[in-house]
């Protein structure tokens, strides 16, 4: 399975990314994992997102997709993987269309967990931190909005987009989302 999750700050991603990656037998591909792995690794591409990061500047989408694609080469990414964090932009986006039917391996699935910014704004302001003050999670709210729309629209186009309630407890997202997956059909060939 190869699926990309996209998610507001708040919905509880993270826990059903963990929890989607151990069903699944995924391998999690989070782009500042990976960002900081080929950093860390010191390979041609790591050196040169390193020069942005560490002048706290945005690394150029050709960088991003060189590195997401070095990750996808990776043996243990035959299997299936979950995209956490990326693409950003439709032109990640239609660039990953492209690497991954270069490769035979398009994506099967583009699962959006949606959850009311009212019940994000509750759950941020709940957490306590010192960057979750109201001002704050609104800008993350409206930066996401308007950051991910355009994404869901393309992806709406492709007819990839599946979204998810994400309110409900956490088992109740999780059955919701498994009933989604375990339902798609391209996922019976793939498993």
């Amino acid at each position: 399975m190869r699926l990309v999750f996209i998610g507001p700050p708040g919905a509880g991603k993270g826990t059903q990314a963990a929890r989607l990656i151990e069903r699944y037998s995924l391998v999690h591909l989070s782009t500042g994992d990976m960002l900081r792995a080929a950093r860390d690794a010191q390979t041609e591409i790591g050196r040169k997102a390193d020069a942005y990061m560490s002048r706290g500047e945005l690394v150029p989408d050709e960088i991003i997709l060189a590195i997401v694609e070095e990750r996808l080469n990776q043996p243990d990414c035959a299997r299936g993987f979950l995209l956490d964090g990326f693409p950003r932009t439709i032109a990640q986006a239609e660039a990953l269309d492209r690497m991954l039917a270069a490769r035979g391996t398009p994506l099967d699935v583009v699962l959006e967990l949606r959850v009311p910014e009212e019940e994000l704004f509750r759950r941020l302001a709940g957490r306590g931190r010192s960057d979750d003050s109201p001002e704050v999670i609104r800008q993350r709210l409206v930066a996401y909005r308007n950051q991910t729309q355009p994404l869901l629209d393309y992806y709406g186009r492709t007819g990839l987009l599946r979204s998810v309630d994400g309110v409900g407890t956490v088992d109740e997202v999780f059955e919701r989302i498994v009933s989604l997956l375990d339902a798609y059909p391209a996922q019976e060939s793939r498993l």
